[in-house]
């Protein structure tokens, strides 16, 4: 496999179509807790094809969209250089590139598990400015119905490495950790993705730990979406998980 950096070169196009985004409700809620607006500038690190980017980009913000990933971030300028407020910056978390104190926002969707948490918490540090806040988010696939039971289990079978880059390893000790001493803040919010069979096959396909070329898991998908589609769709559940603190006090 890849390193981090490149893993999701040859997937780029499943991640565009068929990766959930994320509630407009998060840019609500930063408003009322933090007073967040139009005026501030967001860093988006790790921010990929531009799925977080675009949800400030249509709300107004100057976003820098810091991408190492160069298939990812050439994708993002093609989609998203219309936005007068789009930057793309090719830069890490632990080295962004951005100027000292030049955000209000940091933002990290689906993209802070691939940190290291101490060079990214010293750069966070940098480019913010004072009383800026740091907000991670994660849109976790929910394992209710019988369904997503047994996609998970199709995943854990056929995809190894899973266990491994699973999001789910990092755990709120280690994201409290990162934001010590300051508090931190836990919202959550339902979101959804309605699949039919080539959807679900490029949702499968957009994970970088997934094989890409198996197809035994084909011919399983397939089956497990005959079991359980309704009206030729399958539900994905998530629970959007919005982590927020601010760890440079105001001045």
């Amino acid at each position: 496999m890849s390193n981090n950096t490149t893993r999701f070169s040859d997937r780029v196009e499943d991640y565009v179509k068929y990766r959930p985004h994320y509630p407009a409700a998060i840019l609500s809620l930063l408003a009322d807790v933090y007073g967040f607006n139009t005026g501030w500038a967001v860093a988006d690190i790790g921010a990929g094809t531009g799925i977080s980017t675009e949800l400030f980009l249509r709300n107004g913000n100057r976003v820098y969209a810091v991408e190492p990933n160069r298939e990812m971030r050439t994708k993002a300028e093609e989609l998203l250089g219309s936005y007068p407020g789009f930057v793309s910056v090719d830069g890490t978390a632990g080295a962004t590139g951005l100027h000292d104190g030049c955000v209000q926002l940091i933002l990290a969707g689906q993209a802070f598990h691939w940190f290291d948490p101490v060079k990214s918490r010293a750069e966070f540090a940098r480019i913010s400015s004072p009383g800026a806040v740091v907000a991670l988010v994660w849109n976790e696939r929910m394992m209710d119905s019988e369904f997503e039971k047994e996609y998970e289990a199709l995943i854990l079978q056929y995809a190894g490495e899973y266990r491994t880059v699973n999001h789910r390893n990092i755990d709120q000790l280690q994201i409290e950790s990162f934001f010590s001493p300051a508090k931190l803040r836990l919202d959550r919010f339902d979101n959804e993705q309605l699949f039919d069979l080539p959807g679900l096959t490029g949702r499968l396909l957009s994970s970088s730990y997934i094989p890409k070329d198996n197809q035994e898991m084909m011919k399983a998908l397939a089956a497990l979406f005959a079991r359980h589609a309704k009206e030729g769709k399958v539900r994905v559940g998530y629970d959007t998980k919005l982590y927020t603190g601010v760890i440079r006090p105001g001045a």
